[in-house]
């Protein structure tokens, strides 16, 4: 699929790293390095805007490796950018370490992930079909 993409940042395109990658590193795109308290966040650029087709979205997703190591994960993973979106990519950081994180430019703080949805039309309904499960939720399987 293509997706037309204008980069305004310094940095290169988003790309796969391996032949298998779903999603892309994000870089920061910035013009001073941002200081991350400890659960703090900040909104950071990237310098980057698309224009995806109908029926798809770009999910931004925390980088594994900077969560686990630091602690710095998106906020609202997956964030959301619908296909009419057509401002600058920006990704909410939070800082859940117990030490300060500083982000500079260029560094990968984010993937991207290009996803096909769909769109529901609601039916009422006074019942839904009975399976095994339930209403089990929230650890209704036991723990072993």
């Amino acid at each position: 699929m293509k997706v037309r993409i204008i980069n305004r940042s310094s940095h290169p395109l988003p790309a796969y790293a391996t032949d298998l990658s779903a999603g892309m590193d994000l870089r920061a795109f910035l013009e001073e390095e941002v200081r991350l308290r400890p659960l703090g966040r900040a909104l950071i650029p990237t310098g980057l805007y698309i224009e995806l087709p109908p029926g798809h979205e770009a999910q931004v997703r925390p980088r594994s490796g900077l969560a686990a190591k630091e602690g710095v994960t998106v906020l609202n993973a997956p964030g959301t950018i619908d296909a009419d979106y057509r401002g600058e990519i920006r990704v909410i950081l939070v800082n859940l370490s117990e030490e300060e994180r500083v982000i500079c430019d260029g560094e990968r703080i984010a993937q991207l992930v290009i996803a096909r949805h769909e769109r529901v039309e609601w039916s009422i309904t006074d019942s839904l079909e009975d399976t095994l499960r339930g209403e089990g939720g929230f650890g209704h399987t036991g723990k072993s």
